[in-house]
């Protein structure tokens, strides 16, 4: 039997940063993990150069049934100061659109700044490691494993969510979150791209890797401005990705195909200016020649030359333009899904510490709390502040 101070179940952002913190504090740690090798979900982050965090981050780019939970981590530990630690152990980064930061070189080097911190901080690390049961007693908690028991006074989750779970993921937090009468929302799929029914899909599979700038409008009014990929299921890109984590089934997505344009008014230039042009060889200058073509052989816009059109039927061209409504058939789901909506109810824990209210000693940290950042870089900055916040209780 091994008793120790802390463990930590999982080694991915969130929990090497908990565990190092605690370490630092002169806890004895061990973080254990179902996985050959830790943090496995960073290094495929970003296209492999993870966007570690963004330099925009605040309460307002998170979702969570209680809007006002993550203010208190993410002001103790802020992005700036992710920033700091990275500059420290030396990483090159760069900054892309709005905000995102991402290693020059490789995502290992976030992984290897984790782990040099645990390093010295004397934190002790164990793969390959199967919970099989976890119980608590007068001393702590007692966990039961595929290679012994161990007892600890304090127990981290840091388990993650349900998407990519090629990546391994599992239910096991939320499960271990009940088991101890915790209340856990119910879950779904997060930044992820749209499928979409049939005959839609088969209309547009011919812009398969097509892409162009737009505005997307969920339902609820949230709204993103960013790029749209037609993929061979449906539609992915930036833009999608963010919204999708905004709808819900048999909603539809507003898309403004001209975000950039007063579409009316550019109507009406082209029409004084290029008289004698379609309107399809007008509209080819500004989105892609292929998607326009679509959308006259589906009977979304006429076309005829620019001098023919009305005020009224230029009128509903703007409309159409401005307001394309697209009814998703659902999601690709955790397959490709970036993150997990839902879980661990933040009203069960505190804001402060991360710890369960009514089970002293159990903390919940990162992607399996009900806490889902917007894309760029802000579910990582959630993961180094909750996991940073535990560390100085756990």
């Amino acid at each position: 039997m091994m008793r120790i101070d802390v463990v930590v179940i999982g080694a991915g952002a969130a929990g090497l940063m908990c565990a190092q913190q605690a370490g630092y504090r002169g806890r004895s740690v061990l973080v254990i993990d179902n996985a050959k090798k830790p943090g496995r979900k960073i290094l495929i982050s970003g296209g492999g150069r993870c966007n570690f965090t963004n330099h925009q981050t605040g309460p307002q780019a998170f979702l969570c049934t209680n809007p006002h939970f993550c203010k208190s981590a993410l002001a103790r530990y802020t992005q700036q100061d992710f920033i700091d630690l990275v500059d420290r152990h030396g990483v090159n980064y760069h900054e892309k659109t709005l905000g995102q930061l991402f290693c020059d070189e490789s995502a290992k080097e976030i992984v290897d700044v984790l782990l040099t911190e645990c390093d010295w901080a004397g934190v002790s690390l164990q793969f390959q490691t199967e919970i099989l049961s976890v119980t608590k007693n007068d001393e702590g908690f007692v966990l039961l494993t595929s290679k012994g028991e161990i007892v600890c006074q304090s127990l981290v989750v840091a388990t993650g969510g349900l998407s990519m779970p090629k990546l391994g993921a599992t239910p096991f937090g939320y499960k271990l979150a009940e088991q101890f009468g915790l209340d856990v929302l119910p879950t779904r799929a997060g930044l992820v791209p749209f499928t979409l029914h049939q005959a839609d899909k088969e209309a547009f599979a011919s812009l398969a890797g097509v892409s162009l700038p737009v505005a997307v409008t969920a339902e609820d009014g949230t709204r993103f401005k960013e790029a749209m990929l037609f993929t061979h299921r449906g539609l992915s890109g930036p833009a999608i990705l963010q919204i999708s984590s905004f709808w819900l089934p048999g909603e539809k997505i507003h898309i403004n195909l001209l975000p950039d344009l007063d579409i009316l008014a550019a109507l009406k230039g082209w029409a004084q200016a290029h008289p004698a042009q379609e309107l399809k060889t007008v509209l080819g200058r500004e989105l892609p020649k292929r998607f326009v073509d679509i959308l006259v052989d589906l009977g979304q816009l006429s076309n005829k030359p620019m001098r023919q059109y009305n005020e009224r039927e230029l009128d509903t061209i703007a409309t159409l333009l401005g307001d394309w409504q697209l009814l998703p058939n659902g999601t690709e789901g955790y397959r490709t899904a970036e993150v997990t909506l839902g879980g661990v109810d933040t009203n069960e824990l505190s804001s402060k510490t991360m710890e369960a209210r009514q089970v002293p000693g159990l903390y919940f940290i990162g992607e399996v709390v009900d806490v889902t950042g917007w894309l760029g870089g802000y579910n990582f900055q959630w993961a180094w502040s909750s996991g940073w916040v535990a560390g100085q209780y756990c």
